[in-house]
């Protein structure tokens, strides 16, 4: 009777819900309200305040520039530290209140400059509730399992395309611009404010989910074994040849994709109609949650970075499809075809980040990598949309995703080259 009653003991670790889980689910609503409001959410700001003013829509889409550039700046220099320094619970709190604040303060607008402010005030929002703090509020909790954990999160980010941009253009047609985001930042706090008081918190000494368990052999790290990690110096990451290719590859790769998918319908309506260039979004975000689910599935078994070269080939050869045809069909399969590369863009880089580099910097190097790429894809749309206004057509700009795409593939693998030309 003792024997089987320690066998049920020992195996309650696998059965009992591990917290881990509740932070996955906590991080998935982080991250449908921080993308949901802060990058679905500015493209329909600026329609709504350009048919309500009259502004252009570049002198508009200059406040988004902006509100991502400052973004990046703060997740550059302050974001990682705030977590290390106060923790989950705080940074979110002061985030989601922030991003609520700019976004009811946008309906007050009446001069351009005003529209400026509010978006300052989202960005701190943006900062503190995008992939970085995604990844920071998961990455303590999982390690063999962290690739799957991460991509069930930001499919909360796929969500917010899905159901908070339909959720804002609705309200915006039925109650009016100011009703609309009002409610909408008032539902992200009634949600977020409780969630993070009481699911977030930090993990607790010994505590682990049953597939990491310390009595498994573990799976090897970059820093195994090593000499213990020197002090933090910024500067001497910025310089680390895997930083770069890490940093370089992703920024290229998601200046294409944020080029592309602002520019996305104004692309495929010339040629299949609006309804159809509908339906193409619709699928493009539904291929991204696919895509990130399928990848979850396996990326913890491989090399982060070879996984990464395929997602960008991936999306090469959704370009040239794009390129090559005028078949509504083929324009929707290679849309799709995008999209199932689309979600991993966002959480490959911290994955490679844990293969590679202390766990203690773990929360800098992410915040440092997205505040690159994000500065970064911030120039993806005004690039593109220059490009088809010299030519008068998108196929220069189409090349050009496809370039940088192709070229972010061969510098991501550039360490394992690397490693297999040394020990050739």
């Amino acid at each position: 009777m003792d024997a089987r009653l320690k066998t049920f003991e020992t195996s309650l670790p696998a059965t009992r819900l591990y917290h881990g889980w509740l932070m996955v689910a906590a991080a998935f609503l982080v991250a449908l309200f921080g993308w949901g409001l802060g990058f679905y959410g500015p493209g329909i700001y600026l329609v709504a305040l350009r048919e309500r003013f009259g502004w252009s829509a570049a002198d508009i889409a200059s406040a988004v520039t902006v509100y991502y550039v400052l973004g990046a700046t703060l997740i550059f220099f302050f974001v990682g530290p705030a977590f290390d320094r106060y923790g989950v619970r705080r940074v979110i709190a002061v985030g989601a209140l922030a991003m609520a604040a700019g976004v009811a303060a946008l309906p007050l607008a009446t001069r351009l400059w005003h529209v400026h402010a509010a978006f300052a005030l989202m960005s701190v929002g943006w900062a503190s509730m995008s992939g970085a703090a995604v990844n920071i509020i998961v990455a303590p909790w999982f390690e063999r399992r962290r690739g799957f954990a991460v991509s069930l999160a930001l499919n909360g980010a796929s969500a917010g395309g899905l159901v908070m941009a339909p959720l804002l253009i609705f309200l915006i047609e039925r109650f009016g611009f100011a009703v609309a985001l009002r409610s909408a930042g008032a539902l992200m706090l009634v949600v977020l404010l409780p969630l993070l008081g009481l699911v977030v918190r930090r993990k607790h000494a010994g505590e682990h989910h049953w597939a990491d368990d310390p009595a498994k052999p573990a799976a090897p790290r970059s820093d195994e074994g090593a000499q213990p990690a020197p002090p933090w110096n910024a500067a001497a990451v910025l310089r680390d040849a895997n930083f770069l290719t890490i940093s370089v590859p992703f920024a290229l790769g998601l200046t294409a994709q944020v080029g592309f998918l602002t520019h996305q319908v104004a692309f495929l309506v010339p040629t299949i109609g609006t309804v159809a260039a509908g339906w193409a979004v619709s699928l493009t975000t539904f291929a991204a949650v696919v895509g990130r689910l399928a990848t979850g599935l396996f990326v913890d078994r491989v090399d982060r970075r070879v996984v990464s070269c395929g997602n960008f080939l991936i999306q090469v050869v959704a370009m040239s499809i794009l390129m090559a045809t005028t078949s509504p069909a083929l324009l929707i399969a290679g849309c799709v075809l995008f999209g199932l590369g689309l979600g991993n863009l966002v959480s490959l880089p911290g994955l490679i980040v844990q293969q590679e580099f202390p766990k203690r910097d773990f929360a800098r190097i992410v915040s440092m990598i997205v505040a690159i790429n994000q500065f970064t894809f911030a120039f993806g749309p005004a690039l593109l949309g220059r490009l088809q206004q010299a030519e008068g057509s998108y196929t220069p700009a189409l090349t050009a995703c496809l370039v940088m795409q192709a070229v972010a593939a061969v510098i991501v693998l550039l360490p394992i080259t690397a490693k297999m030309k040394r020990s050739g």
